[in-house]
């Protein structure tokens, strides 16, 4: 800046108190962003009060018009004056703040749409009358009698019409109403047991979404729905997850890493059932995939995160979009470790979208075959076979596979997941027959993950060696050392010895052998970036694993070698008991199973 720029008169300021109008309108910009802001916080409200069913619809992307309708405990009459007045709630009492059990409780939400747009709010309590009260941009109307069922309906139309300049920066009605979407189907993974109705009635009304609540357990009612907002093909190739650590307790469903996505929207985490967009969360998650995921793709997972909630703030945010966790430590420990565990549990397990994109690619265009042609003919005429003795000894070309013996004592192999080898393709590819199919396996790939897996089992047994420098190497990290040395046990641990040497400064003693030449400053830049972000740092531990993968890429068998009847079986039944082993170091599948169906259906028998 060339000159000061004074916020406010030079002159002596006198400090006034703000009417309850613009305090509302500020307040809603805190709380309501967009028209998913709104959708999100009265559907909140109507979970909090108990409703089995929820119906949403929107206009114009949700700017002309909300309506959120449940089958709740309602609102008295005397209250609902009360309820469109800020910091006016019946969740909590004021006492605690941090002991909080409902979606809701800072008593702002419908005080805030109502002084930005204009709100009816119509209820009935059962076993008494309905009524209605209106807002136009804060200012109140009477309460009246009203028709109504057991429940209760917010309608809100022109949203922001109070505050003009907030909608010049919401996006188009499409965007919006994407948002919107997107806001009732994760309240809808976090309630199974509610039934949600979504509809758009910007020209014909049009039901964007719709599920019915689901029965059963906790784990398969949340199936169901994950099912039906997700689609079958997540939940066939997903893991069920369920672990706890220090008085938190992890559940949902964890996507095979084959089944990894191109973009992270298929990412949704909850704490105590409300959806959040934490960065320390979401990190935690990308760590529990760190080793079986391509760098271009991201891991598809739904996970709750339930714990008391004096374990937990949620009121950080006023969209409550965001929690902080008392020992974020143990949550996100707890994230990494319980995937590790579930994913390592799916053991050799391949997306099934793996084998649907095989017979894909090899579906043949429409066309007619000769022998429809030849079925044509006249009355009585009898086509020539297309395949008979002649045709098939007509050809010289030997086979370009390799078909070996079956070896002794291998009679039972069809029985197990990964079945018997038959043959050798281009001296890397496995042919192995199953009782319900066949498999192929990607030698190479498949003996990479076996390898590696084995080199990390025995550093972990061992621990990582270090190599002391023979100068200690000085770096400058500025208030970052201090993040470092806090760290600096668990780095030992990796084989990074570090100690303090100065204000801001660190002195390297030891780097892990395995890394060799290390640029010290380099990795501690990052691993110190990175717990500054997310509170831990997985920098050192995957550059180790990348090493361990390098030394597996080399050490396992190579493509081009021939491999006897034996040797394949032997590295089938391998793969059976490593876990991971569905995809090799880089992410991508290790083998393609193809039931017999599929097969069936490359030759159009089906």
């Amino acid at each position: 800046m060339l000159a000061p720029d004074h916020k406010i008169s030079l002159e002596t300021p006198r400090i006034r108190r703000l009417d309850d109008g613009a305090i509302n309108r500020i307040a809603a910009g805190e709380v309501v962003e967009r028209p998913a802001s709104a959708v999100k916080e009265l559907v909140e409200n109507a979970v909090d009060a108990g409703a089995r069913r929820i119906s949403v619809a929107i206009a114009g992307g949700g700017k002309q018009l909300i309506r959120v309708g449940d089958d709740g405990c309602g609102i008295p009459a005397a209250d609902m004056p009360l309820a469109l007045s800020r910091h006016a709630t019946s969740k909590i009492d004021g006492t605690d703040l941090l002991n909080i059990h409902t979606f809701g409780f800072r008593g702002e939400a419908l005080a805030s749409l109502a002084s930005v747009a204009r709100l009816s709010l119509t209820s009935r309590v059962a076993g008494e009358g309905g009524t209605r009260l209106d807002a136009t941009a804060g200012r109140l109307g009477d309460v009246r009698p009203a028709a109504a069922k057991p429940g209760t309906v917010v309608e809100i139309h022109d949203l922001f019409f109070a505050t003009p300049a907030r909608l010049k920066f919401l996006r188009s009605e499409q965007a919006e109403a994407r948002a919107v979407a997107d806001v009732v189907k994760r309240l809808a993974m976090a309630e199974p047991y509610i039934a949600f109705d979504l509809v758009d009635e910007t020209e014909t009304p049009r039901t964007v979404f719709s599920v019915e609540a689901e029965a059963g357990g906790a784990m398969e009612a949340l199936r169901g729905r994950l099912s039906r907002i997700l689609g079958s093909e997540f939940t066939a190739n997903s893991i069920a997850l369920d672990a706890e650590r220090e008085g938190l307790h992890l559940t949902g469903f964890a996507a095979l890493p084959t089944y990894s996505r191109g973009s992270a929207v298929h990412q949704y985490v909850f704490v105590n059932g409300r959806p959040v967009r934490d960065k320390a969360l979401t990190g935690a998650l990308r760590a529990g995939y760190r080793d079986v995921l391509a760098r271009d793709r991201h891991p598809a997972a739904v996970l709750f995160v339930d714990c008391d909630p004096v374990l937990v703030d949620v009121n950080v945010h006023p969209a409550k979009s965001e929690v902080r966790f008392r020992d974020p430590a143990a949550a996100r420990g707890l994230i990494v470790s319980g995937l590790r565990h579930a994913l390592s549990a799916g053991g050799h397990r391949a997306a099934s979208t793996v084998a649907e994109a095989t017979v894909a690619a090899f579906a043949p265009e429409p066309r007619v075959y000769q022998m429809d042609r030849l079925s044509r003919g006249p009355a009585g005429y009898r086509a020539k076979p297309l395949y008979d003795n002649e045709i098939l000894t007509g050809f010289a070309e030997p086979p370009s596979a390799r078909v070996e013996p079956e070896p002794e004592g291998a009679g039972g192999y069809e029985d197990l997941p990964l079945g018997a080898a038959r043959a050798q393709v281009h001296e890397n590819f496995i042919v192995a027959q199953t009782k319900t199919g066949m498999i192929l396996v990607d030698a190479h790939a498949a003996h990479e993950r076996i390898v590696y897996e084995k080199l990390k089992a025995a550093r972990d047994a061992s621990g990582v060696a270090s190599q002391a420098l023979l100068v200690p190497e000085i770096v400058e990290l500025g208030a970052a050392a201090e993040t470092l040395l806090a760290a600096a046990e668990a780095l030992a641990e990796l084989g990074l010895v570090l100690d303090a040497f100065g204000p801001g400064t660190v002195a390297v003693r030891e780097t892990p052998a395995i890394l060799g030449l290390v640029d010290a400053k380099a990795l501690l830049t990052d691993i110190a970036d990175e717990l500054s972000e997310a509170g831990a740092s997985d920098t050192l531990q995957t550059r180790l694993d990348a090493v361990l993968s390098r030394m597996a890429c080399h050490g396992s068998v190579r493509t081009g070698r021939r491999m006897s009847a034996p040797e394949m079986n032997a590295l089938l039944r391998q793969m059976e008991a490593t876990p991971r082993s569905g995809q090799c170091n880089h992410g991508r599948p290790t083998y393609v199973e193809l039931k017999l169906h599929d097969i069936e259906r490359l030759f159009g028998r089906r």
